[in-house]
């Protein structure tokens, strides 16, 4: 009887060894939606669970296939994968180990240049802001890109045609397998740091998406956002796009408009350099002429001719305004004198003094004005001013008027 019951991991490990045995399920095609996505960026294993509308299976790829991987898995892409069904024997789960995985519907490389695109849109190294211009007229031009494709020609050719005066400087690398990302990264680092160009064409001829795949690697992207020198992206043919152009500061449609874009045309240059020596010259001519007639008028002007006249005709109307100038203050003088004296006379026949004078008197009490008999008193010390004096007495009897009297002072003084 006990040589009938199984441990655990020996069922586990007889259905594995039945799993792995068999050809069917050796290398399996499979179609689905990714969830449960876990990706372990130590390890670089890849698990996840793919699923239909009716059922799941949990799923695994190691590091050593996901390093392939063009591009970044996401939960809901659809994606077919092939490779085994087997069982981890440990926890006893059936799952598919992945050896290769594509996009369902669309090509790996053009969602891994989607995704990267994105990515580093968001990140703004795409941004017009960050775009350095191209220098006028470049002393230096580097140039990276393969030594022996036509491309390399195309560009020597029209940049020697066009510009021979700028000096150019190559720096050959691999553009296609896995030796060109690193080299192409390390070329514009190098060019930059060393400061030896003032622009630089990087670039290669036309091909397919994975001939001008290292031209979209993220660490060339980046190598060329932090270039502190100009750089023209010449990638392939005006139909194609990388990474590259997106993030460079020009994008050229081929290696040719690339060379065209960063060399002035030389005879345009010595075109443009004649006309303007031509205009200078003639510029120099006409304002000479105008300068020697304009001396010629200066000199026969009267200024130049007999100087004393201009002075003494200033003299003269010197002479005039300061005789105008003191009559007018005698006038203004003479106006105010004559105001003066007409109200100095009405303030004097206004004066106290001057009604003194025609023999009235002003009769003072503590040296207060008398205006009533009110306000006196018998014996009071009284002081009356006249025009030439005054007088000192005392109020023996205080009279005052009866009404007749008021009445006959008021009509008689009425008529």
């Amino acid at each position: 009887m006990d040589n009938n019951i199984l441990t655990v991991s020996g069922l586990n490990l007889y259905v594995k060894t039945l799993l792995s045995s068999d050809r069917n399920l050796r290398s399996v095609y499979l179609r689905g939606e990714i969830s449960n996505l876990t990706d372990h960026y130590r390890s670089g294993h890849i698990y996840l669970t793919l699923k239909d509308d009716r059922s799941a299976i949990k799923a695994v790829m190691f590091a050593g296939n996901a390093k392939y991987l063009k591009f970044k898995p996401k939960d809901g892409m659809m994606v077919i994968v092939r490779g085994s069904v087997s069982l981890y024997d440990v926890t006893g789960t059936y799952q598919f180990y992945i050896e290769d995985m594509q996009p369902d519907g669309v090509g790996a490389l053009s969602l891994a240049f989607e995704q990267l695109k994105e990515k580093l849109r968001s990140e703004g190294l795409f941004d017009e802001a960050h775009k350095k211009p191209l220098p006028p007229f470049p002393k230096r031009i580097g140039v990276i890109t393969s030594p022996t494709g036509a491309a390399v020609q195309d560009i020597l050719r029209i940049l020697k045609r066009r510009y021979p005066v700028g000096e150019i400087i190559m720096c050959p690398v691999a553009v296609q397998g896995e030796n060109a990302v690193p080299q192409l990264i390390e070329a514009v680092r190098r060019f930059d740091r060393l400061g030896c160009a003032d622009v630089i064409i990087i670039g290669r001829g036309g091909g397919s998406i994975e001939d001008l795949w290292a031209f979209n690697d993220e660490g060339l992207a980046r190598a060329i956002f932090d270039c502190g020198t100009p750089v023209v992206s010449a990638v392939g043919h005006e139909t194609d796009f990388t990474i590259c152009d997106f993030v460079s500061d020009v994008r050229a449609s081929t290696p040719s408009a690339g060379a065209e874009l960063v060399s002035p045309e030389i005879d345009s240059i010595i075109s443009t350099v004649s006309y303007c020596r031509r205009r200078i010259g003639d510029e120099m001519i006409s304002r000479l002429k105008y300068e020697k007639e304009r001396l010629e008028r200066l000199s026969k002007a009267k200024v130049l001719k007999s100087p004393m006249e201009i002075v003494e005709h200033r003299r003269q109307r010197l002479d005039m305004l300061s005789s105008g100038l003191k009559n007018s203050y005698s006038a203004v003088l003479s106006g105010k004198q004559q105001s003066f004296a007409y109200l100095n006379s009405k303030l004097d026949a206004l004066s106290p003094l001057k009604v003194l004078s025609r023999g009235y008197s002003i009769t003072m009490k503590n040296n207060k004005p008398v205006l009533s008999v009110k306000n006196v008193e018998e014996n009071d010390q009284l002081q009356i001013r006249l025009s030439d004096g005054d007088i000192l007495c005392k109020a023996e009897k205080i009279k005052p008027l009866s009404p007749e009297q008021k009445l006959s002072n008021k009509n008689s003084v009425g008529g």
